[in-house]
């Protein structure tokens, strides 16, 4: 079993994280600082999606920072298996596995309310499906609250748009060939 690095704060800081050996890309410490240190305000009582979910790193670290609940998707049975053996080695929820298709389980749901904070990253040759993604989220009818975030991770050279239905992008990040987007949802007629 590969390595996906350690949670970096919060309640279980320290622990190891193990990553599936499928074709997964873990998230990088130096990413996953940054993209918390901007998601830290908005964590206490978050319900977080984690989507194309791969080791669950992200919706963990939201986790052990103070995020009330994580949803992980993740179509891979493998990954699906590391995500529930990296939350009971963490020992954090409440949490959600769910073993689907993101984009078929986005059109469908169930999702058991609406989430503040979704963290997207499927896999960086398939751009398209970001955007597919973040086009559903984007929607009024999204699984998501009113000004809630939505972070986009990619291919550094495949920016995704600046604004997409309700989402617009408030600030980005690179790390070498990653990318972090960040998307604010917006109530229409809402200012900029």
């Amino acid at each position: 079993m590969a390595d996906a690095g350690r949670v970096i704060a919060g309640s279980a800081k320290g622990i190891r994280l193990r990553a599936p050996d499928s074709g997964t890309r873990p998230l990088a410490d130096r990413v996953k600082q940054t993209l918390f240190a901007i998601l830290e305000p908005d964590l206490p009582g978050a319900r977080v999606l984690d989507l194309f979910a791969g080791s669950g790193a992200a919706g963990i670290e939201a986790l052990s920072r103070g995020a009330a609940e994580a949803t992980f998707v993740e179509k891979d049975p493998s990954a699906a298996a590391v995500i529930e053996a990296n939350l009971a080695a963490t020992h954090l929820g409440p949490a959600r596995v769910v073993r689907a298709d993101a984009m078929r389980w986005l059109d469908g749901g169930p999702y058991g309310g609406a989430f503040d904070i979704v963290i997207v990253d499927p896999p960086y040759a398939e751009s398209d499906l970001l955007r597919r993604v973040l086009a559903v989220l984007g929607a009024p009818d999204a699984p998501i609250t009113g000004r809630s975030r939505v972070v986009a991770k990619h291919f550094w050279r495949d920016r995704p748009p600046e604004r997409i239905g309700m989402l617009a992008v408030e600030r980005d990040r690179r790390f070498g060939e990653t990318a972090l987007t960040f998307y604010r949802r917006e109530e229409a007629g809402e200012p900029r």
